[in-house]
């Protein structure tokens, strides 16, 4: 497992676990359970999800100590604003159990998030957030947090994947020090991923499966990727992708099968927008 340096000297692991869509509490408790006994360290959850409570059953049951694990979760848009952010943080952490968070992210740019953003940083200078970030804020929305914040966000998580490469999103990221996260890194299974001849090629080099090039692939882009498997021999094969390296030419190959648009959410779209306001956790 490699490790990368956020921007305030806090290391976060390169590779994690990502708990979207897995609401059967059991199932989730079992899933993390199997995840960090596969090797994973870093589990991603959110309010939205509905599972915090099944991520927080799996960290005391591990037998990992809490200082070896990283866990991030997510402020929903219901929350954006600076004393609701208080509150809801402070519910993520009791439905987690935990005394802190590795990792708390502004889930979506919508609602009063320059509000949340506020009652973050106070959480993070109080020592209940080793690192604060924000999720899906494309290159304008981050430019004009970044220099607005005082604290400039250490993640931005974003659907970064073979057929969605956002370069130009990367090189703002990298130029205010926001480290990239891949949600979504194997495109919701669109296009075939799995088994896509381009990356199916490639993999045929290494002894590695299309999957395994896909997260390669972003790792070595500097981006940090969480995927989601609820069997373990999978979650296991998403965690063997330190053992090898995609050449300048493989690297090269991947560039081609870029669309340059999301197939899986428009957050430009105002009826998109309408529909995330409407969704309700509490």
């Amino acid at each position: 497992m490699q490790y990368v340096v956020l921007n305030n000297g806090v290391k976060m692991p390169m590779e994690g676990f990502g708990v979207f869509q897995v609401a059967d509490p059991a199932q989730c408790e079992q899933a993390v359970l199997e995840a960090i006994a596969s090797g994973y360290r870093l589990i991603d959850t959110a309010a939205a999800y509905g599972n915090e409570e099944a991520v927080g059953a799996a960290i005391r049951k591990c037998g990992v100590p809490r200082e070896e694990l990283f866990i991030t979760t997510k402020l929903w848009v219901q929350d954006a604003g600076y004393e609701a952010a208080k509150e809801a943080f402070q519910t993520s952490l009791d439905k987690l159990g935990l005394d802190y968070i590795d990792l708390y992210l502004i889930h979506q740019p919508m609602g009063d998030y320059y509000g949340a953003y506020r009652a973050m940083e106070e959480l993070y200078e109080a020592g209940k957030m080793r690192a604060i970030g924000v999720c899906n804020f494309y290159p304008h929305v981050l430019a004009d947090l970044c220099e607005t914040a005082k604290v400039i966000p250490a993640v931005n998580q974003v659907e970064l994947h073979p057929f969605f490469q956002q370069e130009n999103a990367i090189k703002l990221m990298k130029e205010y020090s926001v480290t990239p996260e891949a949600w979504g890194p194997f495109a919701e299974g669109n296009h075939g991923i799995f088994t896509h001849p381009v990356l199916t090629e490639i993999g045929k080099k290494y002894g590695k499966s299309a999957a395994q090039v896909a997260l390669r692939w972003n790792v070595q882009r500097g981006v940090a990727v969480i995927p989601k498997s609820v069997h373990k021999e999978r979650m296991e094969q998403n965690m063997d992708i330190w053992n090898f390296a995609l050449s300048e030419e493989d690297m090269a190959a991947i560039a081609k099968l870029d669309l340059g648009h999301s197939e899986i959410v428009e957050h430009t779209n105002p009826e998109f927008v309408k529909l995330l306001h409407t969704m309700k956790i509490h």
